[in-house]
């Protein structure tokens, strides 16, 4: 059964730092590209990071860059979030999603796995 499963959510002052994990398993995670997500009450899902099969290449949302860093370990089937300088605007619940294949995208449909999501709220 192919499972992701994202952790590491909670609350932080503004200016504070999280780091969001996401375990893979019942797939190649080695051979899919990886997603951030986030979504707020009344929104819709809004993209955050994307990563490479390999790690090399990465892309993220203007409103994040420079202060989130997305990274993976596929040794131990692992996508990870490092959040800093966090803001009120941030909370959300964020979500990792899978796709197999080379290309990266900010597309939420064409992700194929996602997981349940994990709170983040940043007080101001």
């Amino acid at each position: 059964q192919v499972q992701l499963v994202e952790s590491g959510g909670g609350l932080v002052q503004a200016g504070g730092s999280l780091r969001l994990a996401c375990a893979a398993s019942g797939l190649t995670f080695s051979s899919t590209a990886m997603g951030w997500f986030r979504q707020s009450p009344g929104k819709e899902r809004e993209f955050v990071a994307a990563i490479s099969r390999s790690g090399r290449s990465t892309y993220y949302a203007d409103s994040v860059k420079g202060r989130f860093t997305i990274s993976r370990d596929n040794a131990q089937n692992t996508l990870y979030l490092q959040m800093n300088s966090l803001k009120p605007e941030d909370t959300a619940v964020y979500y990792c999603a899978a796709r197999y294949g080379v290309r990266i995208t900010t597309t939420p449909d064409e992700y194929t796995t996602w997981g349940q999501g994990t709170q983040v709220t940043v007080s101001s």
